[in-house]
């Protein structure tokens, strides 16, 4: 949310303009949205089609976040779980590239319809989740225009003592820098960072709670868990010289121990900036040496190429007209991990320098592989072929105008969802929309092991088995701190299912259920907290938000239809590196895992079952495959010990070619299933394990 410039762009509508240029110190509304956000739009858009006045106060002068930001390359998950302004959004985009005029480097036709949806069989508009950056702000200031939103840019709220007034429990106004005057009976917070709702003193969350606070499996510390391909898969020293911990660490790694797995820390996962980059010569301006740059900070890269990786372009997702949206990708990639821990509760100042130190980082990196002689000709040659384009960020030669906020403050408000909602194990109130994308996190620090090589630590990547719904008290501050605020952006939620939550659509969805939350408590006289909940359902499916969705009847094998208890891989718990794959088939709901025929630190997968005391027959599912390991070892846990078996996953299950059993069992209040990999000889697969009572 902070910016290199402070130029306004030329493009501006002339309403927005002119509420910027010609602003009085008191301005006033029903709604008052801080923030520049994709959120703060539809906000902004919702409380006018409700008939009620607002003003978006800005910090940026551009308007959109990281959809506009670089991020073109959308995070859904399931995209029949968007709609409303969200889901409009991305049908303006679909529009813009129906027209010929829009391909300027490309042609249409050898773009096709990637990533599109198509249009509906009533004759409405398609969906194109992929986009070049200007043509997303383009359309948000499409947004302000048609609807005569005033928009106060460059304001940034004073968050010291004085800059946010409130009386009983309510924000009466907030102040800026500027000195200006911003009064509301309604107040939405659309930042990442969630200034107002902290200026507000509103409780709030930074990084990762304990698995223990809220009972859960993917928060807190995660040393050895290795999801993905963002970690060093082969050994790497960590020395200045190698194997002489006496001659110091190499730069971007931390010398701090990393923790104890499942507790909880103060860190965040990395940022990076979502680059626009493109291969056309005509409009393609060479990565740039940054002011700063140290080409010393690269050195662990370059034992990264000397083990064989070569995966830098394994993010390059493209956009139209050659583009691409760039994003972090293996163990030492864009992500600048370790270096954004101050950014949540840090001062305008301090931001400005983690924010300029990640461009200094992130630019050298680029700069650092298309031209350091050390790095392999190879990568050196195919990097140069890429540049930032000419035609986007036009005022910040190039470079994004907004760091990606993966994660700041999360608001702790009336309700917290945690990954039991995400994973589809808790029953969530008060649906006002939907998320459905991967439980992730990006890595959140560097270490060394006590082996004494480089490690990251913190990249997680747990499929959620189908859309889930998202509470509205998780964007309401608890009824004793404030009455007339909503948090659509910094939700409240855990480190790990804020992860799914984050994504550019959801917080549309978001900031529309807000705007709707906010207009129908001005319409009744109350506070957000005694807003009915059966009349803003009513409005939010009125206006198109898709607040259910079951998706259950497209599994082949539904985990709700199958008798018995069972325990899909997705609620099972972890040691080691398993990866989530759909490749083979039959399996429980969504998908399933496998270690990737990968026994270092022997992983294991644990399911554990709450069960009536008696006896149950135990069952496994897995989807054959000749890849498959023969000798999995398998041990149950009941009250007379432990039994141990091992299965022949190349084989098919020999029940309905889907089930094995392992044997009928005693069991109390629990039973316990351990998936292991010790010595095995092939892919492990951790599928369900089903409970089968006997009479």
């Amino acid at each position: 949310m902070l910016r290199s410039h402070l130029t306004i762009i030329s493009m501006l509508c002339c309403f927005s303009y002119t509420a910027a240029s010609t602003a009085a110190d008191d301005h006033s509304a029903d709604v008052v949205i801080y923030g520049g956000t994709s959120a703060a739009v539809t906000t902004a858009v919702q409380v006018k089609r409700m008939g009620k006045s607002v003003v978006v106060v800005s910090p940026d002068e551009h308007l959109g976040g990281l959809t506009s930001g670089g991020l073109g390359w959308t995070d859904s998950g399931n995209k029949a779980a968007i709609g409303g302004i969200s889901r409009e959004f991305y049908q303006r985009v679909w529009k813009h590239y129906q027209s010929s005029d829009a391909w300027t480097w490309q042609p249409q036709s050898e773009f096709g319809n990637r990533n599109q949806g198509k249009p509906d069989t009533v004759g409405g508009p398609g969906t194109m989740w992929v986009f070049e950056p200007h043509v997303a702000e383009d359309i948000f200031e499409d947004f302000v225009t048609e609807y005569q939103i005033p928009v106060f840019r460059d304001e940034w709220l004073d968050r010291q003592a004085g800059g946010v007034t409130l009386e009983n429990g309510r924000i009466i106004s907030i102040r800026t820098l500027s000195g200006d005057t911003f009064r509301g009976r309604m107040f939405v917070d659309a930042t990442y960072e969630g200034d107002l709702m902290a200026a507000a003193g509103v409780s709030y969350h930074v990084g990762r709670e304990a698995n223990s606070v809220y009972d859960e499996t993917w928060n807190g510390i995660q040393v050895g868990v290795l999801h993905h391909t963002h970690w060093f898969q082969k050994p790497t020293d960590p020395y200045v010289k190698p194997g002489v911990p006496s001659s110091g660490v190499l730069p971007l790694i931390s010398t701090e121990p990393p923790g104890t797995k499942g507790e909880g820390d103060k860190r965040i996962q990395a940022y990076c900036f979502r680059m626009c980059l493109t291969n056309v010569p005509e409009n393609r301006v060479p990565f740039p040496k940054p002011e700063g740059y140290d080409a010393g900070q690269y050195e662990l890269l370059l034992r990264v190429f000397d083990n064989g990786w070569r995966e830098m372009f394994r993010k390059f997702d493209p956009m139209p007209n050659y583009k691409t949206d760039t994003n972090n990708h293996g163990p030492l990639s864009t992500d600048y991990i370790g270096m954004n821990y101050d950014y949540p509760n840090g001062s305008y100042e301090r931001r400005r320098e983690i924010i300029r130190a990640h461009e200094v980082y992130q630019k050298g990196y680029m700069y650092f592989m298309a031209n350091d002689p050390r790095v392999p000709e190879d990568v050196r040659s195919a990097v140069s072929e890429w540049g930032l384009p000419k035609d986007e960020f036009t005022d910040n030669g190039g470079w994004p105008h907004q760091i990606y906020v993966r994660e700041a403050r999360r608001l702790i408000g009336e309700y917290v969802m945690t990954e039991h909602h995400c994973l589809d194990t808790k029953e969530t109130p008060d649906s006002i929309g939907m998320g459905s994308y991967t439980l992730d996190s990006h890595n959140v620090q560097r270490y060394i092991t006590p082996e004494g090589h480089v490690q990251n630590e913190g990249d997680i990547g747990v499929k959620t088995p189908r859309p889930y719904k998202i509470a509205y008290g998780s964007i309401v501050p608890k009824t004793e701190e404030c009455q007339n605020l909503l948090v659509p952006v910094c939700v409240s939620s855990s480190h790990i299912a804020f992860g799914s939550i984050r994504m550019e659509p959801v917080f549309m969805i978001l900031g529309q259920s807000a705007a709707t939350a906010a207009c129908l408590a001005l319409d009744k006289d109350v506070t957000v907290n005694e807003l009915p909940y059966a009349d803003l359902r009513k409005r939010l499916a009125a206006d198109g938000q898709v607040l259910e969705l079951d998706v259950s009847a497209s599994y082949q094998l539904a985990a709700k239809k199958l008798p018995g208890i069972v325990i899909d891989d997705r609620m099972a718990e972890y040691t080691g590196s398993w990866q989530t794959s759909s490749a083979n088939r039959p399996y429980v709901d969504s998908g399933y895992r496998h270690n990737g025929n990968v026994q270092t630190g022997n992983p294991t997968a644990t399911y554990t079952a709450t069960l009536k005391p008696g006896r149950y027959e135990v069952r496994l599912t897995y989807p054959p495959n000749a890849n498959r390991a023969t000798n999995v070892p398998v041990a149950v846990t009941h009250t007379e010990g432990t039994t141990r078996t091992v299965i022949n996953q190349r084989v098919k299950p020999p029940i309905d070619g889907t089930f094995v059993s392992v044997g009928t069992f005693t069991f109390g209040q629990s039973g316990k299933v351990t998936i292991g990999t010790t010595d095995t000889d092939g892919h492990v697969i951790a599928d369900a394990v089903q409970f089968l009572p006997q009479e």
